[in-house]
């Protein structure tokens, strides 16, 4: 273990250095790594791609990427279960997936980021989420090393939520993901102008190639110009606040749900005429007005403050407070 610059280990490139960096390879290894800072009584932090951070400018104790690279497929009839490390490529790993004919994940194309990061998030893209597709993960407390599994109704799955996110956050490792695919064909196209991108009878490499393309019309590419993807996060309101809206804003995007409902965060930021607009270091991007970019020199205070800017304004106009998906690293 040695002191790392993160800068290049983030979508956003907000610079960042670890007093300890460790990318275990193995699970022998990771809970090695683990007992060494627990017997040191270090601070841990769990890092992934960092498409999904926003990190300080210096992190004490160890940061730990799990880079557990390897997957394999296990049939059951028509149904096939994806073992699959925390290390491996998020969207290569769909790629691959739906070159083999399986259907499940290829709504989920383009998702940067590992593996190993998604369940936290509960990532999820043109109507569909991993907690559509995820079995079960497996886990490593960071306290004991102890290695156990969790279904996916234990993960609790909620909209860009999860259990890590809240009573596990900080305490276990995500290591291997189980996933449930299918040779059946089941495209799901209900989302945007996909159906229109697609053959009357698509397999699932065909979809995922069209949802390629449709996310690289919109968004920015983090290894040309800095973000981290959607950064907020689809607001929910209550019936009677969506129907005021909708009174005075009659082709505003709403999308009902059981408890509410959802509003399109990029659309209430367009409508406050901050798309493009930049200030300092960040910006909104100037096609998509849900990312906000970094141009290079900025730092996560500055990316904040820049946020609240644009979180103020749609508050003042809408009546609603958005909220950060990215996961704040202290």
């Amino acid at each position: 273990m040695a002191s790392w610059d993160l800068t290049q280990a983030n979508t956003l490139r907000l610079p960042c250095v670890a007093e300890q960096y460790a990318a275990p390879t193995t699970l022998a290894a990771l809970q090695d790594v683990l007992h060494q800072a627990w017997q040191q009584r270090r601070p841990m932090t769990l890092l992934g791609g960092g498409s999904n951070v926003l990190l300080p400018s210096q992190l004490s104790g160890v940061v730990i990427r799990p880079s557990l690279r390897q997957w394999w497929l296990e049939r059951r009839g028509r149904e096939v279960l994806a073992y699959v490390g925390a290390g491996v490529n998020w969207h290569a790993l769909v790629m691959a997936l739906a070159a083999r004919g399986l259907w499940g994940c290829e709504n989920l194309a383009l998702i940067p980021g590992d593996c190993g990061a998604a369940p936290v998030q509960n990532i999820g893209a043109y109507g569909v989420e991993l907690a559509d597709v995820l079995a079960a993960v497996q886990v490593v407390e960071l306290a004991t090393g102890e290695v156990r599994w969790l279904d996916a109704e234990a993960c609790q799955f909620g909209y860009r939520d999860s259990l890590f996110k809240r009573e596990l956050a900080g305490k276990v490792v995500i290591t291997q993901l189980v996933l449930r695919l299918s040779e059946t064909p089941n495209p799901q196209l209900r989302y945007g102008d996909l159906a229109a991108r697609v053959s009357a009878a698509p397999d699932p490499l065909e979809v995922a190639r069209a949802v390629c393309t449709i996310r690289q019309e919109k968004l920015p590419d983090p290894a040309e110009l800095a973000n981290a993807g959607s950064f907020f996060k689809n607001p929910l309101v209550s019936g009677d606040h969506a129907q005021r809206l909708l009174n005075d804003y009659p082709g505003m995007p709403h999308f009902p749900q059981p408890d509410g409902v959802k509003l399109a965060a990029g659309w209430l930021i367009d409508q406050c005429g901050l798309k493009g607009h930049r200030q300092g270091a960040f910006g909104v991007h100037q096609h998509q007005a849900l990312v906000l970019v970094h141009f290079g020199g900025g730092n996560r205070a500055e990316l904040l403050a820049f946020a609240d800017v644009v979180a103020d304004a749609v508050a003042e106009r809408f009546g609603v407070r958005l909220e950060a998906e990215p996961r704040l690293i202290s």
